[in-house]
């Protein structure tokens, strides 16, 4: 089957990141927004469901706040078409939840929830996916092919895996932001302006994370140590940043809390 005729719903700011990436693709977008002014061309705007008509979709993505499920999909329930499938990027709620909102389609309405996170944005994003047990190969090939226009997916066996991709890479970058907010900070204090640190930090995290992630790259135990004379200056700063653990502590502190969470808002 073609998945050619897709309707979003809602298109926020993470909806409308994965638009930009998902157009690459060549189907044709219609998005219902009443809040949104515009959209990226050739997609087409509507304010309201009734202005299509009895058109149906292939594929309807779920892109609006988990708290406005049930009072907004079941008006979408006629709207998939026969074969298709419902793609839900809406943070936390259930495969079988979002089946179960889409009423008009029966219990068993295919479902592919996805997880993705902001650096999708810039099409670097890392996207976690599940498929539920309704989704044939065909829907979950295309789901698959949407997300990797906008980055890496990985693709999980059920939900409480998504719960800790969610944990590592959806939350990911506020934790890599935090860590460079510091970097940041400390190169401050050693009496560079904010702007030198910033570029010395940002370029030096860069251009380390461009060099592990090389075709054939060793692993990262191997890059740091290449870099690491024995009683040299990298080794004095390891030993204070990790010779005890604590970072390697405050990580697993840090994956285990956002997993905690998104359990508790399943």
């Amino acid at each position: 089957m073609n998945f050619n005729n897709i309707l979003m719903i809602g298109c926020g700011k993470m909806g409308g990141a994965l638009l930009n990436h998902w157009m690459s693709g060549g189907e044709n977008f219609t998005i219902v927004d009443p809040a949104l002014e515009s959209a990226p061309s050739p997609a087409r705007l509507v304010s309201d469901l009734n202005a299509l008509g009895e058109e149906k979709f292939d594929v309807v993505i779920v892109a609006i706040k988990p708290q406005m499920i049930d009072d907004v999909l079941p008006d979408y329930a006629s709207r998939l078409a026969e074969g298709g499938y419902v793609l839900s990027i809406a943070a936390g709620l259930s495969a079988q939840r979002i089946a179960r909102a889409m009423a008009g389609a029966g219990e068993g309405a295919p479902v592919v929830r996805v997880m993705p996170n902001l650096p999708a944005a810039v099409g670097q994003g890392v996207s976690g996916l599940y498929a539920g047990p309704e989704i044939d190969a065909d829907q979950r090939a295309h789901a698959s092919a949407m997300m990797e226009r906008a980055g890496t997916v990985v693709t999980v066996d059920d939900e409480d895996r998504l719960d800790r991709v969610t944990a590592v890479a959806g939350s990911g970058p506020g934790y890599v932001f935090e860590i460079a907010r510091a970097y940041v900070a400390a190169a401050q204090e050693q009496g560079f302006s904010a702007e030198d640190a910033r570029a010395m930090v940002l370029g030096t995290m860069a251009g380390a994370l461009a060099m592990a992630m090389e075709d054939g790259a060793p692993d990262l135990e191997t890059l740091r140590n290449s870099v690491t004379s024995k009683g040299g200056t990298t080794a004095a700063g390891l030993a204070a940043l990790n010779g005890d653990e604590t970072l390697s502590r405050l990580m697993r502190v840090t994956l285990q809390a956002a997993y905690d969470r998104a359990v508790e808002l399943r």
